[in-house]
């Protein structure tokens, strides 16, 4: 069992930056992906951002150049940079925890609103 807990999420302006983090519980954080997550109102939930075991990173279009995901195996903790952040950056976002469908974990999501 993996209990993720989001942080980081608040109000900023246009332009501005917001850092979210999720810690993670459990003895084998470094052999999941870790994704993040968002879904905004009336929208499904899309993917954001995700880094595997190894290293690797994948972002959405919408994001690419603005947000970076990282993350610490010794800390338990993925991390989530926004930088230039828009209106439409507006969301919950969710950081997830995944090997397999078995082993596929949420967190409970952090606000994040950019309204000026």
């Amino acid at each position: 069992q993996v209990q993720l807990v989001e942080s980081g999420g608040g109000l900023v302006q246009p332009g501005g930056s917001l850092r979210l983090s999720c810690a993670a519980s459990g003895s084998i954080f470094r052999l999941y992906t870790m994704g993040w997550y968002r879904q905004a109102p009336g929208k499904e939930r899309e993917l954001v951002a995700a880094i595997t075991s190894g290293g690797s990173t994948n972002y959405a279009d919408s994001v690419k150049g603005r947000f970076t995901i990282s993350r610490d195996n010794a800390k338990k903790t993925v991390y989530l940079e926004m930088n230039s952040l828009k209106p439409e950056d507006t969301a919950v976002y969710y950081c997830n925890a995944y090997i397999s469908s078995n082993l596929d974990y949420w967190g409970r999501g952090t606000q994040v609103t950019v309204s000026s």
